[in-house]
């Protein structure tokens, strides 16, 4: 049976809209074999002669099963069958930073909180501008829906904003965009302010504060601000360094790892050297990570719930929500201070 011979078929369901029967009509005729992956679909002035339904109502149906994954639109060529997972609702490109454990995490948990009839293509840009740039250009008008982690760099914004604003969710790292566009992201400086604040006490123990972080790098900006206020506003002995160097721990002093290379090196040294972590010399990590809660009687952490997170952005594209949302990260109280 013809696609045609379906789609008319299915004018006699009452319980269909126009645009529905024509989306299930493709359905089937994928289900059926009488379509296949490559196959060319009618154009849209042939099925408005065909079927007599409006233009734009056409249109709505090929849209819908492009952003079901199944069906690519070529310039000046047509519509084609490019999958014949009919049982994906929505296909969706989650571009983040890199496979880093936070990621991993987040990505496990938007996973599993989509569930089965999502699919999820992953895609890394690296904090590089023209690796973005290029995955962007090739994932452009192919998904139903993007998922972003941003680069802090203000020339991917007119790309992010070539997507419409109910196709667009940036997640992670705040984003400035316009009004009408989504996130779920954190806020570091005032969030990572506030947690040093908590730990005041604790911090006055120690003769210095060192907190490891590199301009050059995707750290994000937000911590180095409140870092700097921090020592400034209560009188701590801060200063800030690159990278921690191997054999330079001093007693007294409490380090602030944003990196967990630099965290796990200065674990090192410190079994090496036997000084007693908590006692000897205080630590102080960038996100959580269940490693964390066991080593050396547990290394205090700030850290975002990536896990929320990532179930808040499903919970978005399930519900085809609005979302503005700032995560407040969390303090992990441990032994480490």
């Amino acid at each position: 049976m013809s696609l045609l011979h379906i789609i008319h078929r299915l004018k006699e369901v009452n319980t269909l809209t126009k645009h529905e029967q024509l989306v299930q009509g493709v359905l089937e005729a994928l289900n059926t074999g009488e379509l296949s992956v490559g196959d060319k679909l009618p154009s849209i002035n042939k099925m408005v002669g065909d079927v007599g339904y409006a233009r734009k109502t056409i249109v709505k149906a090929y849209e819908e099963l492009k952003e079901r994954g199944l069906v690519e639109s070529k310039k000046l060529k047509g519509y084609f069958i490019i999958s014949d997972e009919t049982k994906v609702t929505l296909r969706i490109a989650l571009l983040l930073f890199s496979f880093q454990r936070f990621q991993e995490e987040f990505y496990n948990a938007f996973r599993k909180e989509l569930g089965k009839r999502y699919q999820i293509d992953v895609f890394f840009h690296h904090n590089n501008v023209s690796v973005f740039e290029t995955i962007f250009n090739n994932i452009k008008g192919k998904y139903g829906m993007y998922v972003v982690a941003p680069m802090p760099d203000l020339s991917i914004r007119p790309l992010l904003e070539s997507i419409d604003p109910q196709k667009l969710l940036i997640v992670d790292r705040y984003f400035p965009m316009p009004e009408q566009y989504s996130y779920i992201s954190q806020e570091f400086e005032e969030n990572t302010l506030s947690k040093l604040v908590e730990l005041l006490p604790k911090i006055k123990k120690y003769k210095r504060f060192v907190l490891f972080f590199a301009n050059d790098r995707d750290y994000p900006d937000g911590i180095f601000k409140a870092f700097q206020r921090f020592v400034s506003e209560y009188g701590i002995n801060g200063v800030v360094e690159e990278d921690y160097e191997a054999g330079s721990l001093e007693k007294g002093t409490l380090y602030f790892c944003v990196s967990d290379t630099s965290l796990w090196e200065l674990v090192r040294d410190c079994h090496n050297s036997n000084m007693a972590i908590g006692e000897d010399i205080g630590i102080l990590s960038h996100n959580d990570h269940v490693v964390k809660e066991i080593a050396f009687g547990g290394i205090t952490t700030i850290s975002t719930d990536f896990k929320d997170m990532a179930t808040m952005a499903a919970q978005h594209i399930k519900n085809n929500m609005v979302s503005q949302v700032m995560v407040t990260s969390k303090l992990f109280k441990r032994k480490s201070l």
